[in-house]
């Protein structure tokens, strides 16, 4: 999240690429001072790609952070959201209602294993920079999809790897691999571990292009512009992505449907 007094220009050099080009009409500084990580509305944007949202679809962003990814899903689709996440804040609702999308995003504050919904009740699910939280749990899926509609799609994008690191991590990324890192995985293994666990057969599974340089730039933005207890942990992360060149270090984007 950018501190209040980020350089605009500065903002919209970072988050302004040509490869989102919806993304692009949106505020810069709202993007970023809205972010909790890399800009979930490029996130939204390059899964939104691969799926087919039509006007009046019910979505659930779940782990939808500040929900701007949920006010653009509105925007830009016409759907109607439901913002879920553990943390909500209760100034998503003023975002809300300031975008002019009151009556089709919906905040809810829920944790991932506790969604009180009718069954089958979303046409499609979206998880982005959060489903690698939950998700990787063998049981997950088969408790999520009983929330989508059969034939709903389920879409996700996360922070992972572009292969299994059955050794480890390689070395110039081994001393900033923490435990929870272990949730990092690549786009294949996401395949196998949808298909296996749940009702769904995936149609899409591959790395988010460049998303590497999507991170970078935005590691880059939050190393100077940051409140700035969180800048020297940004530029580290800057630095080590740009030696790491999308070796290691990728977005996942898996897009499933239900049977």
């Amino acid at each position: 999240m950018l501190a209040d007094d980020a350089d605009p220009e500065l903002a919209a050099e970072k988050l302004i690429h040509p490869q989102f080009p919806r993304s692009a009409s949106y505020d810069p500084l709202w993007q970023g001072r809205y972010a909790d990580g890399p800009n979930p509305l490029w996130l939204a944007e390059s899964l939104t790609d691969l799926m087919d949202l039509a006007p009046g679809m019910r979505v659930l962003d779940l782990g939808c952070g500040w929900a701007i990814s949920s006010i653009f899903l509105a925007k830009e689709f016409g759907v109607e959201v439901v913002a879920a996440d553990m943390w909500l804040r209760q100034e998503t609702w003023p975002l809300i209602v300031e975008a002019g999308v009151e009556s089709q995003v919906m905040p809810v504050r829920v944790e991932a294993h506790d969604l009180r919904f009718a069954r089958g009740y979303f046409d499609a699910i979206v998880s982005l920079d959060a489903y690698q939280y939950f998700g990787t749990d063998d049981l997950y899926l088969g408790y999520l999809q009983q929330f989508l509609a059969s034939g709903g799609v389920l879409g996700i994008v996360v922070l992972g790897v572009t292969e299994e690191l059955d050794g480890g991590p390689p070395g110039h990324l081994a001393d900033m691999w923490t435990w929870d890192h272990k949730a990092f995985h690549s786009p294949g293994w996401w395949r196998d571990h949808l298909e296996r666990s749940g009702p769904v057969t995936v149609e899409h599974a591959d790395l988010v292009p460049d998303g590497w340089k999507h991170c970078l730039r935005w590691q880059e933005l939050a190393a100077l512009a940051a409140p700035p207890r969180a800048r020297p942990a940004c530029a580290e992360w800057a630095r080590r992505l740009a030696v790491d060149a999308g070796r290691t270090i990728g977005w996942p984007r898996i897009v499933a449907r239900k049977d």
